[in-house]
């Protein structure tokens, strides 16, 4: 079979195609500036990467675009080749605790959740209805978020507000990577060869999660509500106190929109230092720039809390994975997290640690808990769960 899958920004798509049950990635490609000027997108296939410079007014175009593309670039001699499309979807609330096939009534349910998710919900179901006209009669399944973070107790996904605030709103962590952090969990156990494993899943890039898991169900993890909370991001501040926002508006006089908007874009690593790329900070760092040291040291510190944390509740890890933009490509940053947590009797290996994008241990065989760096691959998780439902 082959699936597409699309993950949708709101002014960017993603898009994979994969050969399955052989799990072979034939072609994938990144459009980005949606709706603005200069918009464009990258083709990757057989190792080659296409630029097209191109108007993309909205996602509809975009999925015209990948029609034209997967044809003249020979992965399928007709459209009728895709058995099935896999959509991310970054919120299912409370309702879905796995990947569906998507129709009407999922549909109907998911627009209630635009108000959770208002930076993404309405470009992911846009893009749904698009790919029903781009692509017509072809199976969807909707992959979500949240969804792997439904196993949580309410210990650990209530809020200590007014109960009412749940029963009737839905205030609650939810938790955002699911698809990641189960592609890890899912990988983890076939390299070691072991199931009921305790693991906690690091994934660190821009956008950053925690998540302790046990015997593949999710004990806890660090963003909640919204996917601002948790650890230090790029752009967003992690656990911040909430009274900061009144006595900013009070202080400042700005208005709970700029206020937000601030929290969310120029918060985190940027709102320190000036920069939000990683590979920015440790050139700053590399230059003296003394903001950009605090930078890591802040991120690098809430990062090796939490672990510490997850530790304690998971009543000893058996394994920490390392993922994502900085997990995987950062030899500095996974150094600078765990000198932090050696009280845990962590002890990486500085030799296996000079590497950038692979599946390794970084850790000695004496350390306590082992540390494995693995790419996480959430299009594949998508395009299985996709396969698995539509055949």
């Amino acid at each position: 079979m082959k699936i597409l899958t699309i993950n949708a920004g709101s002014s960017s798509m993603k898009f994979s195609i994969f050969e399955l049950p052989e799990e072979k990635e034939l072609i994938n490609g990144y459009f980005q500036r949606i709706g603005l000027d200069g918009s464009f997108y990258d083709v990757k296939i057989n190792g080659e990467k296409l630029h097209r410079d191109i108007d993309l007014p909205n996602h509809l175009v975009a999925l015209e675009c990948i029609k034209k593309e997967i044809i003249e670039l020979g992965v399928v001699k007709s459209l009728d080749e895709i058995d099935g499309i896999g959509h991310r979807l970054v919120h299912g609330g409370e309702t879905y605790k796995e990947s569906v096939l998507i129709d009407d009534d999922v549909l109907t349910t998911c627009e209630k959740y635009k108000k959770l998710a208002k930076l993404h919900m309405p470009a992911m179901l846009s893009c749904i209805e698009a790919s029903k006209s781009a692509f017509k009669d072809t199976p969807m399944v909707a992959v979500f978020d949240t969804a792997f973070h439904q196993s949580m107790e309410p210990v650990n996904f209530m809020y200590a507000i007014p109960y009412s605030w749940y029963e009737n709103y839905g205030v609650r962590k939810y938790g955002f990577h699911g698809t990641s952090h189960r592609y890890i969990n899912s990988r983890i156990k076939e390299i070691l060869g072991k199931d009921n494993l305790k693991v906690i899943s690091c994934h660190i890039g821009s956008g950053a999660s925690l998540c302790a898991i046990d015997n593949d169900k999710v004990v806890d993890t660090t963003m909640g509500f919204s996917p601002m909370t948790g650890v230090m991001m790029g752009t967003r501040p992690g656990d911040v106190d909430p009274s900061i926002i009144e006595y900013m508006m009070d202080e400042a006089g700005m208005t709970m929109e700029e206020v937000m908007t601030t929290l969310n874009k120029h918060s985190g690593l940027e709102g320190i230092c000036g920069k939000s790329d990683s590979r920015d900070v440790e050139d700053g760092i590399n230059a003296g720039d003394e903001k950009c040291k605090l930078a890591q040291d802040m991120y690098t510190r809430r990062v090796a809390n939490y672990i510490a944390q997850y530790n304690n509740l998971l009543n000893g890890a058996d394994v920490i994975v390392l993922t994502a933009g900085l997990g995987e490509n950062s030899k500095q940053t996974r150094i600078d997290i765990l000198e932090k947590v050696s009280s845990l009797g962590i002890e990486i290996d500085k030799e296996l640690n000079d590497f950038r994008g692979e599946e390794r241990c970084i850790t000695t065989e004496t350390s306590k808990i082992p540390v494995w760096v693995v790419p996480t691959n959430e299009e594949l998780m998508i395009a299985k769960d996709t396969y698995n439902l539509v055949k």
